[in-house]
């Protein structure tokens, strides 16, 4: 995707009402007050006149003209698109900046409709149900065990995500403007939500202190609202930057936001998984938006280097080490050795993806999902899916998420603005990321994070939230315009 040059909106002129002498009190000034002498003082304490009360409307009114600037900072157009090639189509994409600077006359000919990505919909209706089989497949003993009734995760599962679509359609019918607009407070509340964990209110589950009580016995995991934040937020931030978010001091600004989110997720909720998703996202809307790559490739190249002379020295150096995460890229770098302790779930995920073969053995028909990997409908649920549909199986959920990250990148290139096309390509890589990372966990290929697959995995808040960014997807799609010849 091409980097767009985003102008700043300039500061508007003071209104006529201010330039007239009436209402002076208004949101910026910054004029001195005047020092009130002592006879001015006498004759206000002899003033009969009411005390003139604070003027709350004035503030409301000033907070309106912010967000009013932050909707058009979002607003802005994509560049000219190039002239249409000859020859007959049925009907053709379009940014709505190009139709507007068509001139009149071929604007009123061409006959243009609204558009929806109804294949986006699908793959994602697709997703959810076998993901709602596979989950019944892999959790179904255990749920009998733990809570006597072999439908527990599943039935949990299906209203969440009956729930996740009509939230999805509400969702997409509003004007994804409206959440640029108001980006800065979404940012604010995500952090203050992540804090709350610590207070009385947060929840602990099997050792990790993420969640935060809710009536009724639910609970709201506040890392994956600000997975949602952090793109609706960085986007803006990049838009409104304009032809600084290209300079050094520009894109130091992005990337503290990002880190600020990352760090609030890993110390707030002691979730490093998800803040290593946010930090990404961060770089990836920047990476999108520079012209330039060789900074990038030059950044890339020294965080590889640092990372394997870190791993290297770590090896040798905290064997002994009683923190977990460090036991983990222990555990990572010699599996063996660890194959009953640290290592234990990813080898035996190798062994079910192992003895699933090409084919697999049959749904349902896994012994790994038998009390053998534990919590195995959570993260480990791609090994069981290979155990039980094989190879071919996994095959067929790439494809899956490969239409699915096509669809995302196709609204991204055809979003009718700049605003637009930053959140599709901030969900592209949320989703890309998860997946890429649960792969190559389950594989052996990097340290046990606990990163879920999309779609897939159970989990509440994260199914309701995914869905949530869907419903924003499709919201930008339908501001796409087909135009016919």
């Amino acid at each position: 995707m091409k980097s767009r040059i985003v102008r700043p909106v300039r500061q508007r002129e003071k209104n006529k009402n201010v330039s007239s002498g009436r209402g002076r009190s208004y949101l910026g000034e910054t004029r001195p007050m005047k020092p009130v002498s002592t006879e001015s003082a006498k004759n206000i304490s002899s003033d009969t006149r009411p005390m003139r009360t604070v003027n709350f409307r004035s503030g409301y009114a000033g907070y309106r003209r912010s967000v009013e600037q932050r909707r058009q900072v979002i607003q802005t157009p994509h560049p000219p698109a190039q002239k249409k090639p000859s020859g007959k189509t049925q009907g053709r994409l379009r940014q709505s900046s190009a139709k507007r600077s068509l001139p009149d006359s071929m604007t009123r000919s061409a006959g243009a409709e609204k558009y929806f990505d109804y294949d986006l919909l699908l793959v994602i209706i697709f997703l959810m149900c076998f993901g709602l089989v596979m989950l019944y497949s892999t959790s179904a003993y255990e749920a009998g065990v733990d809570f006597g009734n072999e439908l527990y995760y599943f039935f949990r599962q299906a209203v969440i995500g009956l729930l996740g679509f009509a939230a999805m359609f509400v969702i997409s019918k509003i004007d994804y403007h409206l959440y640029g607009a108001f980006a800065v407070e979404i940012y604010v509340a995500s952090m203050v939500l992540m804090a709350l964990v610590q207070t009385p209110l947060g929840r602990t589950y099997n050792g990790a202190r993420r969640w935060i009580g809710l009536p009724g016995g639910l609970t709201l995991q506040p890392a994956e609202i600000t997975k949602i934040a952090v793109i609706l937020f960085i986007s803006y931030e990049l838009c409104r930057l304009g032809k600084k978010a290209y300079t050094l001091e520009g894109m130091i600004r992005v990337f503290v936001f990002g880190a600020v989110a990352a760090g609030g997720v890993l110390f707030l909720t002691d979730n490093l998984s998800t803040a290593i998703i946010v930090m990404a996202i961060t770089c990836i809307l920047i990476f999108v938006i520079h012209p330039k790559l060789k900074p990038f490739l030059i950044i890339l190249g020294v965080c590889i280097a640092v990372a394997a002379v870190g791993i290297a020295v770590l090896s040798v150096t905290v064997a002994n080490s009683d923190n977990f995460r460090l036991q983990r890229i222990i555990s990572w770098l010699n599996p063996e050795a660890t194959a009953d302790t640290g290592s234990y779930q990813v080898m035996q995920g190798l062994y079910a993806i192992g003895s699933g073969g090409f084919f697999g053995k049959g749904l349902g028909n896994s012994t790994q999902k038998l009390g053998v990997i534990p919590e195995a409908q959570n993260d480990m649920i791609l090994v069981v899916i290979c155990e039980e549909l094989g190879v071919f199986g996994a095959i067929i959920i790439l494809m899956l998420f490969g239409v699915l990250l096509y669809r995302l990148m196709f609204i991204a290139r055809n979003a009718p603005d700049l605003y637009g096309s930053l959140i599709a390509t901030g969900i592209f890589a949320h989703i890309a990321l998860q997946v890429i990372l649960n792969i190559a966990v389950v594989t052996g290929l990097l340290p046990t994070t606990g990163i879920t697959l999309p779609f897939i995995s159970y989990g509440g808040t994260a199914i309701l939230f995914l869905m949530a960014e869907m419903g924003v997807a499709l919201g930008i799609s339908r501001r796409i315009r087909l135009e016919g010849d």
